[in-house]
């Protein structure tokens, strides 16, 4: 099987709440990490809130890197995909997970985009078909075709 990205869902609790509410702070980490993990940066922005929390993303080449922090609660939700194998997004995720102070972390990964036999390059998959129709988070209904 081959899978086009890897998305981890990162939740850090215990941070240092008076560097999640610093936007450059946040942003000098981010685009660090990006660094660190030899990522090519595009693009960035980040947002603060009032009266507190920020959000921000780092656009990469190989990835996505985003934030949105609650300093109030010393939590910050990380989001990190990679596409295909050459971004490591480990290397990203540790460097943001210690700038932070997290002292406790959860990490969900996500395997996206994964086919059964490898895809070619430039090669427009046939059939497209709609979402199913969800509730609650559970499939009730099924794909039909887009024609």
């Amino acid at each position: 099987m081959q899978r086009l990205g890897r998305h981890l869902l990162v939740e850090l609790f215990d941070c240092a709440p008076d560097i999640l509410n610093d936007l450059e702070a946040v942003q000098t980490i981010l685009l660090a990490a990006a660094r660190r993990a030899q990522a090519t940066i595009v693009g960035s922005t980040f947002h603060q809130f009032s009266p507190f929390g920020l959000s921000g993303v780092v656009i990469m080449s190989e990835a996505h890197l985003s934030i949105h922090t609650w300093p109030e609660h010393r939590y910050a939700a990380v989001d990190i995909f990679s596409r295909g194998e050459a971004f490591g997004p480990d290397v990203a995720v540790e460097s943001v997970i210690a700038a932070l102070g997290a002292q406790r972390v959860s990490v969900l990964e996500v395997q996206r985009g994964i086919f059964p036999t490898p895809l070619a390059h430039g090669v427009v998959l046939g059939a497209r078909s709609a979402p199913a129709t969800y509730q609650y988070g559970k499939a009730t209904g099924q794909p039909t075709g887009l024609g």
